[in-house]
């Protein structure tokens, strides 16, 4: 086979079979985007040899090409794939690191660059293919009695998401990836052809009956239409929940990308819709997308005028057919409470079902004291934990079943004997 000319004019010859540091290279980067989540067979590896042996060594970006024509076949991909191209075949010029390390140092006051999406699954993918080609020491075998110990992932279902570590919060996602959700349906005002015989539809009946001029005239029949409720999420994102608003997101993305019609809206100071951000299949362009669009990340919150915003602007639009809201806050409001106390009645309202989540029921002795606490437990629900797995594992499931009494907000509130 003939070389390729690359744009120097010089003629490069193709890769020789069987010749293999590059096709070896190849099937390590393939196997670090497999397991940064890219769907790659064997098949696929072969046909990126191939196809690199056809084009020959030219430009980095006809190398780039080749590869990525093979690899990636989702939209959702190509960040993952240039991120892991980037770490993977970057140079290694030791003349320009020398020259560089004897250079004197200016000091760096260019803005520093945002993490580009997937830049942490890919790292963490080229960091175990590292760790995989390490030789395993050989350690003695120890008997263990397991009957009195605990299994790491119940550990890891009952942490508490603020005390995790990074690789404790990375398999904490992967749990969540796994959720499942039930599929609740309420009945709407429209109606669906039935093979029931309990309600005739006229309207379909003579329909049917003038195909045949009306000399046979059927009964047809109809039921009520059965659908999700829409579910819209109101997530407090201020500096007191900087602590869980990372894993929040995930979860919020595995909602919408599990159920229909998912409203997200996240709030501090001010309200900003992230719906169409929360819709990207890949959890890490979805999270840049929001801390893009958010601009009151991690400061103050005022729960009552961002509330005011939601009721005024949103509510007719996203809160129709049952819809259930997921209030996810601390109730630290830092203005006064009338006005979120008038804005909450407004939303409990509006809506078929009211649940708040608050990580501050972690704590066994928590008191409703605070009067932004106060004001909102008499407009909710239901008012339920929100600070590890199986807390979420029990939304979750409770958003296909009916009203708990174990969450009553009136519990908090000294109505019905005692504090939790």
């Amino acid at each position: 086979m003939a070389g390729i000319a690359p744009q120097d004019g010089a003629i490069v010859p193709p890769i020789p079979p069987g010749d293999g540091r590059l096709a070896d290279n190849i099937v390590f980067f393939a196997r670090a985007l497999r397991r940064a989540g890219l769907k790659i067979g064997p098949a696929a590896v072969a046909d990126a040899i191939e196809a690199v042996s056809a084009i020959g060594i030219g430009s980095r970006e006809e190398f780039h090409a080749a590869l990525f024509a093979v690899f990636v076949k989702r939209h959702e991909d190509k960040a993952v794939f240039d991120e892991a191209f980037r770490l993977f075949w970057r140079s290694r010029d030791l003349v320009q690191k020398m020259i560089a390390m004897m250079s004197p140092i200016a000091p760096d006051n260019r803005e520093k660059e945002k993490p580009k999406p997937g830049d942490a699954r890919v790292s963490d993918a080229l960091v175990s293919d590292r760790q995989d080609r390490r030789k395993t020491r050989e350690e003695p075998d120890i008997e263990v009695d397991a009957r009195f110990t605990t299994s790491g992932s119940e550990v890891l279902r009952r942490m508490d998401f603020a005390q995790m570590s990074v690789a404790e919060i990375t398999a904490a996602k992967r749990e969540l990836a796994r959720l499942q959700l039930p599929l609740d349906t309420v009945a709407t005002r429209r109606f669906a052809r039935s093979h029931v015989h309990r309600q005739v539809d006229p309207r379909g009946t003579m329909r049917a009956a003038l195909r045949t001029g009306g000399s046979l005239i059927l009964p047809r029949y109809r039921e009520a239409k059965e659908l999700q409720p829409p579910l819209v999420v109101l997530a407090d994102i201020s500096g007191s929940m900087s602590q869980y608003t990372r894993i929040f997101l995930h979860f919020l993305h595995v909602l919408t990308e599990k159920r229909r019609r998912v409203h997200t809206f996240l709030f501090g100071t001010r309200l900003t819709n992230v719906t169409r951000q929360m819709r990207h299949k890949d959890p890490d362009e979805a999270l840049e997308e929001c801390a893009a669009a958010v601009k009151d990340w991690s400061g103050g919150t005022r729960i009552g005028e961002t509330l005011k915003e939601f009721n005024r602007l949103w509510a007719r639009r996203v809160l129709g057919q049952g819809a259930v809201v997921l209030l996810i806050s601390d109730g630290l409001e830092r203005e006064g409470v009338d006005l979120l106390q008038q804005e909450m009645d407004r939303l409990h309202r509006s809506c078929r079902r009211l649940i708040w989540l608050n990580p501050l029921l972690r704590f066994d002795g928590f008191e409703a004291r605070a009067r932004g606490v106060r004001a909102m437990l008499p407009h909710v629900d239901e008012f339920r934990p929100v600070h590890n797995l199986i807390s979420l594992a029990d939304l979750a499931a409770a958003l296909g079943a009916g009203r708990s009494g174990d969450f009553d907000p009136r519990r908090y509130m000294g109505k019905l004997g005692g504090h939790s």
